[in-house]
């Protein structure tokens, strides 16, 4: 089937725009201007705020309250850079740096491993580790293997380390990706939404992004979210804004839309998971 592109032209500012060349044969968006566009306050505010739960929310929204030492919770208290600049795995900052609002301040590693399933599984991989529920930090590969830290561990002489995690998850990253994600979670519908839900298209290309916040509308009930996501090559972890709307960027309005549209990846309603 030969290729079909949609040009759309979205308005960022007073006299700013920006064209998105959309490839319907691969699912992803592609910069049609090799410049990159100028970010406005309603994009990213330079104003520093050191976690997830400290990015503003636009005017009459609430964040949606959470559990007690659950994951939507430790999601919420992840730590923010304060440089702000995506850096990929090799040290080098990424060509565009006009696509995301906030850095999420973990690793990525010396290799290019960490991409976007990975850094999901990095995520559930810390919070457990967090906990101490080493057991539960489990990722079935593609060929059937089942990866286990507790069992790792063991084997490294009962090595608990933080360190000994991150060699356990490079092996992890190598044999696993957005299949596993997929194998590990079930179907949600899109009106159920709730932190730590991930939307996952598995597949080669395929792609999985992760909602780390929530709020609501006190008047009107509407909730809106946030999606952070790695990328290839591997590169840190980082918020994404919202293309499709730079009055409430980096948020993102939940309703009955069939797609939902990120700077680098459509996802399909139907692709959310918990």
């Amino acid at each position: 089937m030969k290729n079909m592109s949609i040009v759309l032209l979205i308005l960022l500012g007073t006299s700013v725009w920006m064209i998105i060349v959309f490839n319907q044969t691969d699912n992803k968006f592609q910069q049609a201007n090799p410049q990159q566009i100028q970010q406005t306050k309603n994009i990213t505010s330079t104003a520093y705020v050191n976690k997830i739960n400290e990015i503003p929310l636009p005017e009459g929204y609430e964040r949606i309250e959470t559990g007690k030492d659950s994951f939507a919770e430790w999601l919420r208290n992840i730590k923010l850079k304060k440089d702000n600049i995506v850096y990929l795995y090799d040290g080098a900052p990424k060509d565009r740096q006009d696509l995301h609002y906030r850095v999420l301040d973990i690793s990525t590693g010396k290799k290019d491993l960490q991409q976007c399933a990975d850094c999901i599984m990095r995520l559930w991989a810390e919070y457990y580790f967090a906990k101490k529920s080493y057991d539960k930090i489990t990722f079935p590969a593609n060929n059937g293997t089942e990866y286990n830290f507790e069992n790792y561990a063991r084997k490294q002489n009962s090595c608990y380390t933080h360190e000994c995690l991150l060699q356990f998850l490079e092996t992890v990253f190598n044999y696993c990706g957005t299949y596993t994600v997929a194998k590990m979670t079930n179907s949600v519908s899109l009106s159920q939404m709730r932190i730590g839900d991930v939307f996952v298209k598995a597949g080669s290309p395929g792609h999985a992004m992760i909602v780390v916040d929530m709020a609501v509308h006190k008047s009107t009930g509407q909730k809106i979210f946030l999606l952070a996501q790695g990328y290839m090559p591997a590169q840190d972890m980082h918020i994404v804004i919202n293309p499709m709307n730079t009055d409430s960027s980096p948020w993102y309005e939940l309703n009955e839309a069939s797609k939902i549209i990120t700077p680098g990846w459509v996802f399909e309603s139907s692709q959310l998971r918990r």
